[in-house]
């Protein structure tokens, strides 16, 4: 399956992030404008019902990730401050193969995150 596919653990809490809004934006490489592509939040196991992207729609550029992680943390009664260390955590990356799958996991919690390119 080729796209772009991404989940989230919580580690502050040792469960996948529920309910937690992601948003897909691409850029061409020739370019610094942004477009959203996509907007969805994470099912009960922190992971999306459907890909972010599908592989026939995939192309060459630049994509964000944004992950609305301070609402989620808000929603687990976590005594943050105002405003929270981390709210929205951007993560960009390239796509440089458009047949390749590209999984972007996220783990994270109110004071760090960790990304990675997965299986």
């Amino acid at each position: 399956m080729s796209g772009i596919t991404t989940h989230i653990l919580d580690l502050t809490h040792g469960k996948p992030a529920a309910n937690v809004t992601i948003e897909l934006y691409y850029s061409e490489p020739s370019s610094s404008t942004w477009q959203l592509l996509q907007t969805a939040a994470t099912n009960a196991d922190g992971r999306l019902d459907a890909p972010l992207l599908i592989g026939e729609n995939a192309k060459t550029g630049n994509y964000e990730i944004v992950f609305h992680i301070g609402d989620y943390f808000r929603c687990q009664s976590i005594d943050l401050p105002d405003p929270p260390f981390l709210d929205q955590v951007p993560v960009r990356f390239g796509l440089a193969s458009p047949d390749s799958h590209y999984h972007v996991p996220l783990l994270v919690s109110p004071w760090g995150y960790q990304v990675y390119r997965g299986s």
